[in-house]
This record gives structure tokens, sequence and C-alpha cells, in this order.
């Protein structure tokens, strides 16, 4: 997977291709990353990438052509005809459906917003995608570029030591993932439940899939109204709703 990154601070996008699971994709080669700063095809010797929006209003706008050039120069770095994805508030949500199928292509360019935005020009000339991290604003789309990669990267044939690792994360059926222990048995009176000590591998799948219902329809109850429960999914609910008193 070639990932190719445009960014006024490339030096932090840098980092996630450094550390845990995306850098040990890099060392593998089975991960790639580039990065272009708009700055280094402006035209002035200021190196100047923004200017004040039309119509007025507070903060700056990311000018069409220094950006522009940068997405063309990080053409070179990826397979043709990946597509050019530009993180922003605007887009839709990024989730691991969305992963899902960006982890599909050859390559990937990832457009890092800044200041107020970027020139709707470029957008509708250059950019074939937006997306978001959330209803929440960050000073910039290097951090949401960062967790495109890492979330991408870690669903990528040989990426995880495991390969179950990948397919049991939250949100792969839709839902979040079970509650998770590990030794000491027991710590301060509270005790790994029984079931996962029996042996039982039945059991203990009917368990972990129970409770990442019953997690996911307290915390997420968006998430459950989504998956039309089937009666055997809907008499574990009912179970896990009972046990815990709720």
């Amino acid at each position: 997977m070639q990932f190719a990154v445009v960014s006024l601070f490339p030096e932090l996008v840098a980092q996630v291709a450094e550390h845990g699971v995306v850098g040990r994709a890099v060392e593998r080669g089975i991960v790639s990353l580039a990065l272009q700063n708009p700055r280094d095809y402006a035209d002035d010797v200021h190196r100047t990438v923004d200017d004040r929006p039309y119509g007025g209003g507070p903060g700056m706008v990311m000018k069409y052509e220094p950006a522009a050039k940068a997405i063309d120069a990080a053409r070179e770095h990826v397979a043709e005809d990946s597509p050019v994805v530009c993180l922003s508030p605007a887009g839709r949500v990024f989730d691991q459906s969305v992963a899902l199928r960006l982890a599909k292509l050859p390559g990937l360019i990832l457009l890092a917003g800044r200041y107020e935005g970027v020139d709707e020009r470029l957008i509708k000339s250059h950019v074939d995608e937006e997306l978001s991290l959330g209803d929440f604003v960050l000073s910039g789309g290097e951090i949401a570029a960062m967790a495109v990669i890492d979330a991408v990267t870690r669903l990528l044939p040989g990426v995880l030591g495991d390969a179950e690792s990948a397919i049991q994360d939250s949100f792969m059926d839709g839902l979040l993932d079970c509650p998770h222990y590990t030794r000491p048995e027991s710590i301060s009176g509270q005790d790994v439940p029984a079931v996962l000590l029996s042996g039982d591998h039945a059991e203990i799948a009917r368990w972990r899939y129970k409770q990442a219902l019953g997690r996911s329809y307290l915390r997420r109850p968006d998430l459950v109204s989504k998956l039309n429960l089937d009666r055997q999914q809907q008499t574990l609910l009912d179970e896990f709703l009972k046990e815990s008193g709720t």
C-alpha cells in the first residue's frame, strides 16, 4: 500500500511511519509513505500557502496553486488512479467500513487541510472524496491523516502478527469489542469471568459476542439499531441485560 500525504507539517505525519504497527509495516515493505509540502511549490520568496477568504471573515484559506502542485507531485509516489482524499470536517465520517474499502486500494493520497479550509476549487478539481474523524474540530488534517493510515494499514495482509486480531477488532462486525482480561486472575477483589477460564471455546465465543452486543447497546445504541437483530442475537442481548441488571 502506497500512501502519500500533502501537508504543511510533514514532519508531524512522518511520525506515524516510525512507530508501532505502521512502523513495522514500513520496515517490511508492506507500506510506503511519501510526504509533500505545499510550501515547496509556492512561487514567492515567503513560500506563501494561504490567503484571506473572499467575502471577508476570520482566518485564512489554503491557496489552490501550491496545494495542487503538491498533489500532482504526490501522484509520482502512488499507483496510477490512486484517489485523493481530503481530511475535512465537511466529509463523511471515517469508519471501519471506509477503512476496509480503502485497504483494497493500491495507493492513497491524503490532503491535510489547515486554517479555515482549502480553496473549494481545489476540492472540485483534485479531490475524489472528503473524510472526517467526527463532529469536532482539529487544528489541521494531519492527525486525521495519521488515523486513516493506521486504521487502513492494520487491515493489510501480513501486517498484524495474528490475522485474527484485525478480524476481532471493534466495529468489524458492526459492534464495539468485548471486554478483555489478562493475568493476574484476581485484582482488588475483581475476578476474571469464570467462562474465560473454562477452556470451553464455544462458550467463550458466545460470552464475548454477548458482551459486545450488550456493551454496544448501552454505549452505542446506534450501532445495534443498524443490525436488525435476529432471534439468537436478541436472546444474547436479553441475557446480557438481565445479568447486568440493566
